[in-house]
């Protein structure tokens, strides 16, 4: 959406927003350094970053409020149980908010007048048409311009192709829990450090919440980021699902793969789509005009 406002296909819009959670892949942050610099700052159109903070030290830090992610819980009997996911709300909706309302010019807890809003696109393609949702707040108004232009998730890979962008990497934190075996893999085969540091800090959320711990709650199962309820460095990561190779089956090209369909899930995290829930593809971008 960035590149088709700043290529005057779409209206410019007049800020691009990045809610930065703290622990994204390096190829995320070296890809938006690349659109600013390329993309947005040629156009005029101003990439704003946001945040609510570190979600990887926040999780790690007993004295810190944690909005819990979305962990695999195997309880004392032995049940499987999953931890509520609030992180998309705190680290992602909420400094986005929180933005919108500055640059409307009523900082929280001004009211904003009802005739003073944002048309905010959200980069939802028409692969998931079914997730275009209005706004929960009235100073916002949901635009979905990929799904008024017809535009599927393989329309906007040939975009990106054609704009020497086709190695985009997928928006999401480092050691989300929705990731599939093959983005484990990705991380694990490719990047080293990064590795080390998911491995490190699945070990370190064994007991659960850092500070439910700190008041002595009592430890109800352990925590772990891999759906098998395994260790992170001994999990079956390499084993390639039903759905994986279905997808090298397909004539689909560079347009999806079996990363992008394993498990139905897409890897990657959007403040309106959490691709956990769903199969996703969008960037990690609101656009405000």
């Amino acid at each position: 959406m960035l590149a088709l406002s700043a290529e005057g296909i779409l209206p410019k819009v007049d800020y691009a927003i990045f809610a930065d959670t703290g622990w994204e892949p390096k190829a995320v942050y070296s890809h938006l350094d690349r659109l600013e610099r390329e993309i947005a700052k040629p156009a005029g159109i101003p990439i704003l970053r946001v945040t609510s903070g570190n979600i990887r030290s926040d999780a790690l830090d007993p004295g810190h409020r944690f909005a819990s992610m979305p962990l695999y819980i195997l309880n004392q009997d032995g049940k499987a149980g999953m931890t509520r996911r609030q992180c998309t709300g705190e680290y992602k909706i909420k400094p986005i908010k929180k933005q919108v309302r500055e640059l409307l010019g009523y900082p929280y807890p001004a009211r904003i007048p009802r005739d003073v809003f944002v048309e905010q696109w959200v980069g939802i393609s028409t692969d998931e048409f079914h997730r275009a949702k209005d706004a929960d707040v009235k100073y916002m108004r949901n635009r979905h311009p990929l799904i008024d232009m017809g535009w599927s998730r393989g329309d906007c890979i040939r975009y990106l192709s054609s704009l020497g962008l086709a190695d985009t990497p997928k928006s999401s934190c480092l050691g989300c829990p929705f990731h599939g075996n093959a983005q484990w893999r990705h991380i694990r085969d490719t990047s080293p450090a990064e590795w080390a540091d998911v491995v490190e800090f699945d070990a370190a959320i064994r007991k659960g919440n850092a500070r439910a711990n700190a008041t002595g709650n009592r430890l109800l199962g352990e925590a772990f980021l891999h759906r098998s309820r395994i260790p992170l460095s001994e999990a079956p990561i390499d084993h390639v699902t039903a759905a994986e190779w279905a997808a090298l089956q397909q004539e689909v090209g560079a347009e999806e793969d079996a990363e992008q369909l394993e498990e139905g899930v897409a890897d990657g995290c959007s403040p309106w789509a959490c691709r956990g829930e769903i199969a996703a593809a969008q960037d990690d971008f609101g656009l405000a005009t």
